[in-house]
């Protein structure tokens, strides 16, 4: 098939390539000149596994098209995924400016029957809004052109983005239309070898799917958190108990790990949103609320802790801190911890050594640059620890797993260790380290 992908953002990149790789003639269009010549010359805006390669073998053999022309890809094309970005407005709504952008320049510039496509994440009713704007644009024109509208939203995890997307666990699809199921089913047939696979609904509730998805995976987190402060007052072990329920095939082990926080491009986005859609249609959702709540107090548990140890006057005091990305596998600092641990500290007199393999360019963007003389930024996990009074792990990249415990106790300043992952055994404090985690 011939697709256009609108949007090169981390879902119409990642969903753009995956869909070369299966034989499909692929256009990713965007309004950005820079980032398509880049991508043309396999120069990617992002970091995800693997995703380099592909984009560059698909380019070479003619399948994926880069391009800011979108008549010429939407004259070759049959089906249009629409995969732009829904930031959060200040409100907590999703703002649909570029998903409305890309539905006129769809109007505009269509020539024949197509189906349209929404991927990106979108409130309820967003598919019908778009299919309708598009309809009167198509009517100003005077085109004879017929359109059908679907949503297909992704499940896509930063870090395996690539595999979650050639091998899905499922495929949601919100259609008003038989023919629309089936050609999509087509389309991913060659991803889905078990038809089982696919979940068929209507438009709506093919939507609220993913934001509820990201809720639930946020609330989970967001309980084993709440568990795990309540451990620490009381004297339990968040782990053990981790072992204990999630040995249980109801819960399940996955996304109950104590931490400092969830952030990302998604879940504190999609969980504002489904509370914002809640809200105007006059519910108010007290426990999305409290997940959020719990989250963002959850993001300076570290710092507490830091305080506890060395007082609330940090001045002349050096921290290293290892991850800055808001999870392993990506360098999206989005919501990320590392930004409210860093700037806690600063605030209070500290300076930081940092490192993170993939995020560093990323969070001095999106750190206040009133923070960046306070922060000096190393090119290796044990230059970072040079001269500190303490190490503060918040993203549990592989390479921070099994450190040299000896080497870390020569460069610290004192054998101190907060792990807002809970990835290190209490054995180590048989060494002398001092050692702080989340409800242990």
């Amino acid at each position: 098939m011939n697709i256009t992908v609108i949007g090169t953002g981390y879902v119409g990149l990642v969903t753009g390539a995956c869909f070369s790789k299966m034989g499909n003639k692929v256009y990713c269009v965007d309004i950005v000149e820079e980032k398509i010549e880049g991508l043309k010359n396999n120069i990617l805006p992002i970091f995800e596994p693997h995703l380099g390669t592909l984009v560059r073998t698909s380019q070479e053999k003619g399948d994926l098209i880069f391009t800011t022309d979108i008549k010429e890809a939407l004259d070759d094309t049959d089906i249009i995924f629409i995969a732009v970005g829904t930031p959060m407005a200040e409100d907590g709504s999703a703002n649909l400016d570029y998903i409305f952008s890309a539905a006129s320049d769809i109007a505009n510039n269509i020539s024949h029957d197509s189906l349209v496509v929404i991927k990106s994440t979108v409130p309820v009713g967003t598919g019908y809004r778009v299919e309708e704007h598009i309809n009167k644009i198509l009517k100003e024109n005077d085109s004879k052109v017929n359109i059908k509208m679907a949503s297909n939203p992704e499940f896509l995890k930063e870090g395996h983005a690539i595999e979650d997307c050639l091998h899905p666990d499922r495929v949601v699809i919100g259609a008003d239309d038989d023919e629309v199921f089936e050609t999509l089913k087509d389309l991913y047939s060659s991803f889905v070898l078990n038809h089982d696979r696919f979940v068929l609904m209507d438009i709506k509730s093919s939507e609220m799917t993913k934001y509820v998805a990201n809720a639930m995976l946020a609330t989970k987190i967001s309980f084993m958190n709440e568990v795990a402060n309540i451990c620490e007052v009381t004297g339990a072990n968040v782990q053990n108990v981790r072992k204990g329920i999630g040995s249980d095939r109801r819960i399940g082990y996955d996304f109950i790990y104590a931490g400092c926080g969830y952030g990302g491009s998604c879940f504190p986005k999609d969980v504002q949103a489904l509370i914002n859609t809640a809200q105007v249609n006059g519910y108010e959702p007290k426990l999305l609320n409290n997940v959020e709540i719990v989250n963002k107090k959850q993001k300076t548990v570290l710092v507490k802790k830091v305080m506890d140890r060395f007082g609330e006057d940090l001045t002349g005091k050096t921290f290293a801190i290892w991850g800055l990305a808001f999870k392993p596998g990506t360098d999206d600092v989005r919501e990320a911890t590392s930004l409210v641990v860093a700037s806690h500290l600063i605030k209070m007199g500290a300076k930081i050594k940092a490192y993170d393999s993939q995020a560093t360019e990323e969070f001095k963007k999106a750190i206040d640059d009133k923070y960046l003389d306070s922060i000096e930024f190393c090119t290796g996990r044990y230059d970072a620890t040079v001269g500190c009074d303490a190490l503060i792990l918040i993203t549990e990249w592989k390479e921070f797993r099994n450190p040299d415990f000896r080497l870390l106790d020569e460069n610290l300043n004192q054998p101190v260790i907060f792990d807002g992952r809970n990835i290190y055994d209490k054995k180590i404090e048989k060494f002398g380290f001092e050692l702080y985690q989340i409800g242990c």
